[in-house]
């Protein structure tokens, strides 16, 4: 009887671990957000931004938790340094009066146990609209290098660069940009 309730206990005790929320802090080497757009319709173009950060908090139990994303808009990287400030200029990301874009979760959308969608609100140049973010693929397990928990996703939207005053040379260069957001994070 005694071992009985020590396993109960133990199941208890654990149970209530799992269902506590986690802080996971973005780890900024393998985030890496990327977007494209349609180039003149020649060709669909793809950049990214190399320095990300953020926190990504989940109770998994309750199927809750919070995405807190801020990418540094001067780290955008297009390939080309000529290119790199044409885009930082003020008719796109105006990076010297914004320099950062924020995502921020307001719901997370589970089915079942995996994370399929995060809605929230994208700010950049400091226009703030909603994007649901629908995740591709969610998985936390121990890193096997770090030997801390991790997770990871990758998550994907379509945006408007209209939408935060980002239109010039439109309908030439694409409205319509597919934001990609491929994030790892360390568990604290």
């Amino acid at each position: 009887m005694k071992k009985l309730i020590a396993i109960a206990i133990a199941t208890l005790m654990s149970s209530a671990a799992y269902a506590a929320p986690e802080t996971y802090v973005i780890e900024p080497s393998h985030t890496l957000p990327r977007f494209e757009y349609s180039h003149f319709g020649y060709s669909i173009q793809l950049s990214r931004f190399d320095k990300t950060s953020g926190t990504i908090m989940l109770d998994r139990a309750k199927k809750t938790g919070s995405v807190d994303v801020v990418i540094d808009a001067k780290s955008v990287n297009t390939g080309s340094a000529l290119f790199n400030q044409h885009i930082q200029a003020a008719d796109f990301f105006d990076t010297e009066m914004f320099p950062s874009i924020t995502y921020k979760s307001t719901k997370l959308k589970f089915d079942g146990d995996k994370l399929v969608a995060v809605e929230g609100n994208l700010t950049i140049k400091d226009i703030t609209k909603p994007v649901t973010l629908t995740v591709n693929s969610f998985m936390c397990m121990p890193h096997p290098m770090l030997k801390k928990d991790a997770c990871g996703a990758t998550a994907t939207a379509k945006v408007k660069r209209s939408d935060f005053d980002m239109a010039k040379h439109t309908p030439y260069v694409g409205d319509e940009v597919t934001l990609t957001i491929p994030v790892e994070a360390i568990k604290q």
